[in-house]
């Protein structure tokens, strides 16, 4: 029985190593944590075989038992909060991040092309990028049945379909995927429905509907795909708030949408939840000042429920801010006037760097001064911003300088069906 055991064991790893052994670039710069994703598997199942062969030696049931569970513990590639970190399993992971808003307007249910961004996020990857942030909704225009009177209905076939290629992309690809599912363009005049969605949000039951409908649904569909890392419910929500072509309307109904929503992502799922904010040294504010999306504030809009909470903070940054609370690359979030106790990424930055810096000294400065990461804009060249080309130097310095905190060492995730 003995060397049964003994060629199980070649024929688990055989596979994994040789793939890993003929690679067409041994000196790859992801080499490290291609190695990782196979010896996590190959621990895996050598750690079942082990319990085989003392259960040979008579350990018993019991032992395949405690196998199990020992393979269950495993980190499963989740991102998760550990105070004021993101971690993966046990170890620290640090955002070196990307905006890929869109490649096509409104193209989830619309004209999606898969190739594109499996092409892309394969480009991501390589330059050390490991999260990216994706505007699943650009307008409300396409993907989702939305009635006069502003009540949600539901997404259509081709939304889901169009999404299920994103999200196999990206556990393929291995970048983690912030869902932007609406932004301020929902209620800005410059589209035909936009009294729709501001009807959406000025009505309680309608929000119930955005709720159920898209919400709820969406984290459900890909909640056991650890890839999706997290809901930013709204983009730049504070132009809906500041500015008359969208409504001009007050906090309220907004801070309502959030809390409910939130409530219900961590109702349904352990996937983490943020809102893309453009000043969040105005709008998340510590004490003067107020903070809009604080615990207690949500909770009080929603009976209590502790799930009513943002998981992290993602302000965005651009130099026209800085006279409101000073560039926060070359500041700790201590000293920045933004509410402390949660993580925070910079969720939004020039790629071409802040005036005066470059993109490099930009992540490297938020690194050093404990931000949990930055996400540039944009990874594809979206607008005068800058693209890959500007962004990659950052995020690969990153990732040369801090590798195991960009790929985490974890085992392959399984994605369940």
């Amino acid at each position: 029985m003995t060397y049964f055991y003994i060629i199980c064991i070649l024929a688990c790893v055989s596979d994994e190593i040789w793939g890993l052994l003929s690679a067409k670039n041994l000196s790859d710069t992801h080499f490290q944590a291609d190695y990782a994703r196979v010896s996590g598997l190959s621990r895996k199942r050598l750690a079942l075989i082990g319990f085989l062969l003392l259960l040979e030696l008579g350990l018993g049931a019991t032992t395949i038992e405690a196998a199990e569970k020992a393979v269950a513990a495993e980190p499963t590639g989740r991102i998760t909060i550990a105070g004021t970190h993101f971690t993966v399993g046990t170890n620290r992971i640090w955002i070196n991040g990307a905006n890929t808003p869109w490649h096509v307007w409104n193209e989830f249910g619309g004209k999606f092309d898969s190739v594109w961004w499996d092409n892309h996020f394969q480009k991501l990857h390589e330059n050390g990028i490991n999260a990216t942030r994706v505007w699943i909704s650009c307008n409300g225009e396409t993907g989702i049945n939305i009635d006069p009177a502003g009540h949600v209905q539901g997404c259509t076939p081709e939304f889901w379909t169009n999404l299920d290629s994103l999200l196999e992309i990206a556990a393929r690809r291995r970048v983690y995927i912030d869902a932007t599912i609406l932004s301020f363009d929902h209620f800005s005049y410059t589209h035909a429905n936009y009294m729709r969605w501001r009807r959406m949000l000025l009505n309680e039951t309608n929000i119930d509907s955005m709720v159920t409908n898209y919400v709820v649904p969406f984290v459900v569909r890909y909640r056991a795909n650890p890839w999706l890392w997290s809901i930013d419910l709204c983009n730049e929500p504070d132009w809906i708030h500041e500015q008359e072509r969208c409504g001009k309307m007050d906090w309220g109904p907004f801070q309502v949408y959030v809390a409910k929503a939130a409530a219900a992502i961590h109702a349904h799922s352990h996937v983490l939840v943020t809102v893309g904010i453009t000043m969040g040294a105005k709008y998340l504010a510590r004490p003067p000042g107020t903070n809009i999306f604080a615990d207690a504030t949500l909770q009080a809009l929603a009976h209590a429920e502790p799930g009513a909470r943002l998981d992290f903070y993602s302000p965005h940054y651009y130099d026209w801010e800085k006279p409101i609370g000073g560039n926060p690359f070359y500041m700790s979030p201590s000293d920045y006037p933004i509410s402390p106790g949660k993580p925070i990424v910079i969720g939004e930055c020039p790629a071409k760097g802040t005036a005066q810096h470059s993109i490099t000294a930009d992540y490297k400065g938020a690194f050093n001064h404990g931000w949990q990461g930055v996400m540039g804009w944009t990874s594809n060249g979206v607008d005068r911003n800058g693209s890959l080309e500007n962004l990659a130097p950052a995020t690969r310095t990153i990732y040369s300088e801090h590798p195991d905190l960009v790929f985490p060492k974890t085992p392959v995730v399984k994605i369940a069906n």
